[in-house]
């Protein structure tokens, strides 16, 4: 009897042993939590491939918390966020010319930043060709984010909160640039624009319906502009030369740098009219800061070149009446779920 007892005691004794070892630890991480994003059907297929990049709740949280962390930049003081302000819709607002670490200035307005999955092409001259990759830029031109990938992965590596994060989102703690890439356009994903005045309108959606200046708006819209500004989402992603004037001090000739082609010159992508009033200013380098003036240089400001698009060489010829309506339709585009959603707030990160 006492050497069961004996036996029994030291069979617990050695369990306890295992259990409170320092070493050990619960390595059994939960499987990351699927995420559907609710798209609208009249939408076209978005053209990110989430069979590589499955979304889950756990990438999507990591990618809102790189997004918005200054850290990783240079000086610790431009976060993605900074320069796609949520109440801008996703562009900024006050700086005709995008501003990076040490105060440095860069030759473009910041575009806006919604609706990325169905984009093929980055950047005013499409000089990024995946969403994944996308972020490379900014974090890497002295003008942007100006830090190098090995110090934000160290930087990264090195905190607490992002490890348990990253073990989260992908098994283990390990924080790779794939890794990282890919958690931020998970978030990106989720940034999306299709809840406006016109989508309710054209859905039928409640009793909604436009005013007649919206009205009117939209077909001097479906005239003169529609060509480019393809619906639904209101840009084709073509590029092209509206005819703005070249800049001389800022150099740019658009898409033609990226493909050396003559043809190319002075040609830049389309931008999406969607939230347009959100985003001032306009043009590939802020020049514009009111759609007044937009719509000016269409009627009257149009430099002739060999690569002007045809569809605006002869200008628009927008009637001060056109106008008025134009921009009561443009209004319509505005989307206040996007500029307010709580879950693309930015965090305030202070570990």
């Amino acid at each position: 009897m006492n050497r069961k007892l004996y036996i029994l005691y030291f069979l617990a004794f050695c369990w306890l042993l295992y259990t409170c070892s320092p070493g050990k630890t619960d390595e059994v991480t939960p499987a990351p939590e699927p995420y559907t994003l609710d798209l609208p059907s009249y939408f076209p297929k978005p053209v990110y491939n989430f069979e590589n990049n499955p979304l889950t709740m756990e990438g999507i949280a990591l990618g809102r918390r790189l997004f918005y962390d200054p850290r990783l930049s240079k000086d610790s003081t431009v976060s993605c966020g900074f320069c796609h302000q949520q109440f801008a819709a996703f562009s900024h607002f006050d700086h005709p010319l995008s501003h990076g670490v040490e105060n440095r200035t860069g030759t473009r307005t910041v575009p806006t930043m919604f609706n990325v999955i169905w984009q093929q092409n980055f950047m005013w001259d499409g000089g990024v060709n995946h969403l994944d990759i996308q972020p490379l830029t900014p974090f890497t031109d002295p003008n942007e984010m100006g830090e190098t990938l090995e110090n934000i992965i160290n930087k990264v590596q090195g905190n607490a909160t992002y490890r348990k994060m990253f073990k989260a989102a992908y098994g283990t703690d390990q924080v790779t640039t794939e890794r990282l890439f890919k958690a931020l356009s998970q978030f990106m994903a989720t940034v999306n624009s299709f809840t406006t005045k016109y989508d309710s309108v054209i859905n039928h959606i409640g009793n909604v319906s436009f005013t007649y200046e919206e009205e009117t708006g939209y077909e001097v819209f479906k005239a003169k502009c529609a060509s480019c500004h393809k619906e639904p989402l209101f840009t084709d992603f073509s590029y092209r030369n509206n005819g703005i004037p070249y800049n001389t001090f800022l150099d740019d000739v658009g898409r033609m740098r990226i493909t050396n082609n003559t043809g190319d010159y002075m040609k830049f992508k389309v931008p999406t009219l969607r939230n347009i009033m959100k985003s001032p200013p306009y043009m590939h380098d802020g020049r514009f800061y009111d759609i007044f003036q937009v719509f000016n240089h269409y009627n009257s400001g149009i430099e002739q070149s060999a690569t002007v698009d045809p569809l605006v060489k002869n200008g628009l010829n927008l009637s001060g009446i056109d106008q008025r309506n134009l921009y009561f339709f443009l209004r319509t585009l505005t989307d206040e779920d996007l500029v307010n959603n709580q879950d693309l707030k930015e965090l305030i990160i202070n570990d």
